[in-house]
């Protein structure tokens, strides 16, 4: 990787994480320029505007996001262990892991709403993305006899999403991790309830 190539990098991974805590209308060029260290010209060297580097730091930390579920799964072959799996890269949200400040999607949809269309369609496609790596799992599970036939894949994963997701914004909101720990707990009872009975325990 060349210089220049590291100090694009630094810029993306320190302003997606100023984005992500203050959001793209709070955040200004003077947040941007002490996070990295570098002046106004540094940064446009890079990035044409505020909002070239707005949406090339939310890819970046759906990127980061990317990592992590593609890193959680690993090794585990079971449809319920790959989604326990992805339940846990939602719980560290909100401790900052992999981005401060949350979810980056979650973040991204409640502030740009419709003020900010193209954030706002990234922010959709990202959790496209995530709803469809959660059904294919669920349908690879019913094919395999591990989840019964009845159970619906993008039931489940919109389940599963809008659960953890509400999860991180009242953990954030209240500072309380009990919140993510209840929803957490409930989706595991409900995981159970999607095992074909030949296969209850297996994962226990």
């Amino acid at each position: 990787m060349t210089k220049g190539e590291q100090t694009r990098e630094m810029i993306l991974q320190r302003s997606a994480q100023v984005f992500n805590r203050k959001g793209y209308f709070g955040t200004s060029l003077t947040d941007i320029m002490q996070a990295t260290g570098l002046e106004k010209g540094g940064i446009y060297n890079y990035f044409h505007s505020k909002d070239d580097l707005a949406l090339q730091a939310f890819d970046y930390a759906v990127d980061r996001m990317r990592e992590e579920f593609a890193t959680a799964i690993r090794g585990k072959f079971k449809a319920i262990e790959r989604l326990r799996a992805i339940m846990e890269v939602f719980r560290k949200m909100p401790d900052g892991f992999p981005i401060e400040g949350g979810c980056p999607v979650l973040n991204t949809i409640v502030e740009s709403d419709y003020a900010h269309p193209a954030l706002r369609q990234r922010a959709r496609q990202a959790m496209q993305e995530w709803h469809d790596f959660i059904r294919r799992i669920v349908e690879r599970g019913i094919e395999r006899g591990e989840i019964c036939s009845e159970a619906d894949p993008n039931a489940v994963a919109s389940l599963l999403i809008s659960s953890l997701e509400g999860a991180i914004a009242l953990t954030t909101l209240y500072d309380d991790p009990i919140h993510m720990k209840r929803v957490v707990d409930h989706l595991n009872q409900y995981l159970v309830s999607l095992l074909c009975p030949c296969k209850e325990g297996i994962f226990f």
